[in-house]
């Protein structure tokens, strides 16, 4: 397999590390690595659920995601979205993405009559930051709801298990794993892939930017990324460990 500019093998995550509860406030939190991208994923509990849900009589909890980039993320200063006035497109995407990611590896009943506010703030973007999200999330979101077991607010585990996700791409003919910036801009086909611990597809977006691809090259690119992704999961497990 080529080598890339970081040295990197074609298969190879970037290094991730876990740095956990590093917001004090919130009922679990982490910040993640992955490379130079950097996220810190936070949760908080609120005791209370969406108006929806009350008006439909829905039972059980709900959970839902923001995400954004702060200003200083990248090389030049982008603006705060609450300064424009306006959530961009890309952000409501991510933000759906999170929580789609998230929900489907929880179990609401269980949750309860309160809803989990996972805030992803990326401060330090050098390519997959919503894919970093995804895997920061889930440690956030497993620590709240350790802590809320051992509180007693909690009588069963609502995270039944692991979720994780990583990007995958053709650049340069091959593919890759965890692009990083360079990679992402240079890529003839561009993936985000999301997987439980059990080997099941949350959710694949995969786009060509110049030619379509091949269902082999579609085969070849979910194959790396479920490989990337068992290894994020070995790196969740240990976080939660701590």
């Amino acid at each position: 397999m080529a080598r890339r500019v970081d040295g990197r093998k074609a298969n190879e995550l970037r290094p991730v590390v876990f740095d956990v509860d590093i917001a004090p406030s919130a009922t679990g939190s982490a910040l993640i690595s992955m490379g130079r991208t950097k996220v810190i994923c936070a949760v908080s509990i609120e005791d209370d659920v969406p108006v929806w849900m009350k008006r439909q009589k829905v039972s059980g909890g709900w959970l839902t995601a923001e995400y954004s980039m702060l200003p200083y993320s990248t090389t030049e200063r982008s603006r705060r979205e609450a300064a424009v006035g306006k959530i961009s497109g890309r952000t409501q995407e991510i933000q759906r993405l999170i929580g789609r990611a998230l929900r489907a590896v929880t179990d609401l009943e269980a949750l309860g009559p309160r809803t989990m506010w996972i805030d992803c703030d990326v401060l330090q973007a050098d390519g997959g930051t919503r894919t970093a999200s995804i895997t920061g999330a889930w440690v956030a979101a497993r620590r709240a709801c350790d802590r809320l077991l051992r509180a007693g607010a909690l009588t069963a585990q609502p995270m039944r298990e692991a979720v994780a996700a990583v990007s995958v791409g053709l650049v340069g003919g091959g593919a890759l794993l965890d692009l990083n910036y360079e990679e992402d801009a240079a890529a003839a086909v561009d993936m985000n892939v999301v997987m439980t611990a059990s080997g099941r597809f949350v959710e694949v977006q995969g786009t060509a930017e110049e030619d379509p691809f091949s269902r082999a090259d579609l085969d070849a690119l979910t194959a790396l990324a479920a490989g990337g992704i068992k290894k994020l999961i070995a790196a969740q497990r240990a976080a939660i460990r701590v």
